[in-house]
């Protein structure tokens, strides 16, 4: 019996999305099942679905539970042996399902795997949320093959091959239905923003691994909810990197690191006051404070959270600004 697949799109307020981007998937995703999951919308994004699409599961979320809740909510209700999480700003290609279901066969401990994500605005281009799977530096800055901080590769089959990685992008996730719930889902006090990084460290200190797979592409808007200089993604960016740290490191890792943790964020404060964004750098502040009241709700890891081979053991910050390596074949990892 062949395995089953459900990708379901979580949608809120993305109805221009939906009516662009909803035909090409369900075409490309044949014949696997297509639900979309609407986060209690306030555009018209619900009757757009059922007048135009009633062939498709529709999931109504009762309120906005972010994307961490909406999954969650979502998902309970969704019976497969495989989820894909994809971003109603995705584009799809044909056969874009059934290789990566294939790598993450090769093994049962693979339990979430992603695909090549590239820029829909310029298809050359790898795009910002994945790209060719992510990694993380020990003080806790992620990034990816293909996308270092602001700096974008552009594709020339360097990263076609199929890896492990640390963490698989949320903006097309593919992960094992089983695993999903054994791990408790997503972390719903993220509401958004790494919420899949923090999922994907879980796995990984659980004995699990997380792939890429080269074989499969998809293209990425990006930006589709919160836009890059919003202080609430800034805000939510910061904060979560700290509840990220803090849940899956031990003890002694994360105090080994929560000074130089502080230090670079203040400097990143002041950077956005010298570009005249005071609000993303009161987002940073109120971060902290936040995180600081959010801890207790959270009991740290007693195991080393760091010895993953993915985990980046120098600064990525130093190898990027100070060193000018711009691109992860640039990175020595020993």
């Amino acid at each position: 019996m062949a395995d089953s697949v459900a990708v379901v799109i979580l949608n809120f307020n993305g109805r221009d999305f939906l009516e662009k981007f909803l035909p090409n998937v369900i075409k490309n995703s044949s014949p696997h099942q297509v639900i979309v999951a609407d986060n209690a919308s306030t555009d018209d994004s619900v009757n757009y679905l059922k007048s135009h699409f009633p062939e498709i599961k529709l999931i109504e979320i009762p309120e906005n539970l972010g994307y961490a809740g909406g999954y969650n909510f979502a998902l309970d209700k969704v019976k497969t042996d495989f989820y894909v999480l994809l971003n109603s700003d995705v584009e799809t290609t044909p056969n874009w399902i059934e290789p990566v279901i294939a790598v993450m066969k090769q093994n049962e401990k693979i339990v979430a795997c992603q695909p090549k994500i590239k820029s829909y605005h310029n298809k050359e281009l790898f795009e910002y949320a994945g790209a060719a799977g992510g990694f993380i530096d020990h003080l806790g800055y992620p990034f990816c093959r293909g996308r270092i901080f602001s700096h974008l590769e552009k594709d020339t089959g360097q990263y076609d091959n199929s890896i492990p990685v640390f963490w698989a992008t949320g903006a097309c996730l593919f992960v094992k239905s089983q695993a999903f719930h054994d791990l408790g889902g997503l972390d719903e006090k993220f509401f958004a923003h790494m919420e899949e990084i923090d999922f994907c460290w879980r796995a990984k200190n659980a004995g699990y691994q997380i792939h890429y797979c080269g074989d499969s592409t998809v293209f990425h808007v990006g930006g589709g909810t919160l836009t890059a200089e919003s202080p609430f993604k800034t805000y939510l960016n910061f904060r979560n990197n700290w509840l990220l740290l803090y849940k899956n490191l031990s003890k002694a890792e994360f105090n080994s690191i929560k000074n130089r943790r502080k230090r670079l964020d203040i400097l990143a404060a002041i950077q956005f006051i010298a570009k005249g964004k005071k609000a993303n750098a009161n987002a940073i502040l109120k971060a902290h404070r936040d995180f600081k009241q959010m801890k207790s709700d959270y009991i740290q890891s007693s195991n080393s959270g760091l010895k993953h081979t993915e985990i980046f053991k120098k600064s990525i910050i130093n190898q990027f600004f100070v060193k000018g390596k711009k691109t992860y074949s640039m990175l020595f990892w020993k």
